[in-house]
């Protein structure tokens, strides 16, 4: 099975990476000389570019200039930089817990772009975090893990933040 897990900046991916490494890949990789009881899942860590959206500048009244190509260029290259510097991140930390891991970057709207990475890759489980939005704020920012479980091709596990045990203990004593 391959297991996708989507990674971005955020406590909220880092957290579902966590979640997964625990529960999906509890074990460090057998010995190379041991057989393998159970072959372990792929892990692949995907993060989605997302698309350069042309810049204006205002200039006046009613008048704008779009940003230089090479502008444009340089701000591609810094996001790709970026990304593979996320992504870099987050395999050292499978790396650290005895777990490989392969990078992929996917260009498009990150909703869009995972569910079409998981299809494309065949996934079995495409893992999200979840940055615990409510249904109206849900409604009007969009959701990612929304989006992918009502779209994607295979099964989807939306990891949501973990609960802050002291704020929830104040909330609960101030009602």
């Amino acid at each position: 099975m391959k297991v996708l897990v989507a990674v971005d900046d955020s406590d909220f991916s880092r957290h579902a990476l966590a979640w997964v490494l625990d529960h999906l890949f509890p074990f460090p990789a057998a010995a190379a000389d041991q057989p393998a009881e159970e072959p372990r899942p792929a892990l692949v860590l995907v993060h989605a570019l997302e698309p350069l959206r042309h810049i204006m500048y205002p200039i006046g009244p009613g008048s704008a200039v779009y940003g230089a190509p090479s502008m444009m260029q340089s701000v591609w290259a810094a996001q790709a930089e970026n990304a593979r510097s996320l992504l870099d991140r987050a395999k050292r930390t499978c790396h650290q817990r005895g777990v490989s891991a392969e990078v992929v970057v996917v260009e498009g709207e990150p909703r869009e772009a995972l569910c079409r990475a998981a299809a494309d890759m065949g996934a079995g489980l495409l893992v999200v975090g979840s940055r615990g939005l409510g249904a109206i704020k849900r409604a009007f920012l969009g959701s990612v893990s929304d989006y992918c479980a009502h779209h994607a091709s295979c099964p989807i596990m939306v990891v949501k933040p973990p609960r802050d045990d002291d704020d929830h203990a104040h909330r609960t004593e101030a009602s």
